[in-house]
């Protein structure tokens, strides 16, 4: 029921990019041109400043981003309210989760959720937590869930399942890297950890801090973006990595990998959802409903 120019333009505007919008959207290139020089003409005034291969808001189309975002928000709720009066829940919700809960957390409770609501188009994107909370803040999704302890004034949280981060390494290493360490000692083991911005660091930032341990005087190579180039790193090194038990609960079963004991140490968080500061109403509190009540089956 919406204006598909608005969604057209806010794909253009978050992309700044007209081809990255036709395959978002599944319309040609010069559909999204078409859409865009509409409504240009339609407020008499130029969007995008075209400056080579790339573009740029102008100053009317930062106005007209904001208020476009909340003109689509206003229709998703209301299309989603007229189908509840049958009992449908229909509509569009758009997820964002950091990387280790869309990765191992998520995909079995989306599984569901969609089988319990097949009228519902859920999209998800990933990114670190920090990417994922300014995605919300710039209405991009309607919620988010992500790791982490650091909390935006601006963003309201919603504890949604406790987490638990553990030291992994090659269980071939056990003549380099022991089975338990002595927290004094973890400078003396090369280690690689998720980069800055994520939960994940967050945690193990806080948890080191408390035995007066910084980052800094660690043995440190490399930070890398995913858990999942942690684990394939170090099965390939005599290295220490550390990411959430959900990622490596197989392979320690497996074999391919072994937990280390870090002495003395416990690098507990919590997974929360996050929204803006407004109550939660349609599909995203449909959905956090759900997830609540699913959450002792992941």
């Amino acid at each position: 029921m919406s204006d598909f120019r608005l969604k057209v333009f806010l794909s253009v505007a978050t992309h700044l990019s007209f081809t990255k919008a036709s395959q978002e959207l599944y319309i040609s290139q010069p559909a999204i041109s078409k859409h865009i020089k509409e409504l240009e003409s339609v407020f008499q005034t130029q969007l995008f400043e075209r400056m080579g291969n790339s573009i740029a808001l102008t100053s009317a189309g930062e106005l007209l981003v904001e208020h476009s975002r909340q003109i689509v928000n206003l229709y998703q709720q209301l299309d989603y309210a007229m189908h509840q009066l049958h009992g449908d829940s229909v509509g569009e919700l758009r997820l964002g989760a950091s990387t280790t809960i869309a990765q191992y957390l998520l995909p079995p409770l989306i599984a569901r959720f969609i089988e319990l609501h097949p009228k519902v188009k859920l999209s998800l994107i990933s990114g670190n937590s920090r990417e994922i909370e300014s995605a919300v803040e710039r209405h991009e999704i309607d919620l988010g869930l992500i790791e982490g302890v650091y909390r935006r004034v601006s963003l309201k949280y919603t504890f949604f399942k406790e987490d638990r981060l553990i030291a992994i390494a090659r269980p071939c290493s056990a003549r380099i890297i022991p089975s338990s360490i002595e927290i004094e000692d973890l400078a003396n083991y090369k280690m690689v950890l998720r980069e800055q911005g994520s939960g994940t660091l967050d945690v193990i930032e806080e948890a080191l801090a408390a035995h007066h341990i910084k980052l800094s005087t660690l043995n440190i190579p490399l930070y890398l973006g995913s858990t999942e180039s942690i684990k394939r790193f170090v099965q390939h090194t005599n290295a220490l990595g550390i990411v959430s038990h959900l990622a490596v609960r197989e392979d320690i079963d497996s074999g391919k990998l072994k937990e280390v004991e870090l002495k003395g140490v416990e690098m507990n968080r919590e997974f929360s959802f996050v929204s803006l500061q407004a109550d939660l109403i349609g599909l995203p509190k449909v959905f956090v409903r759900f997830a609540l009540g699913y959450k002792q089956q992941l």
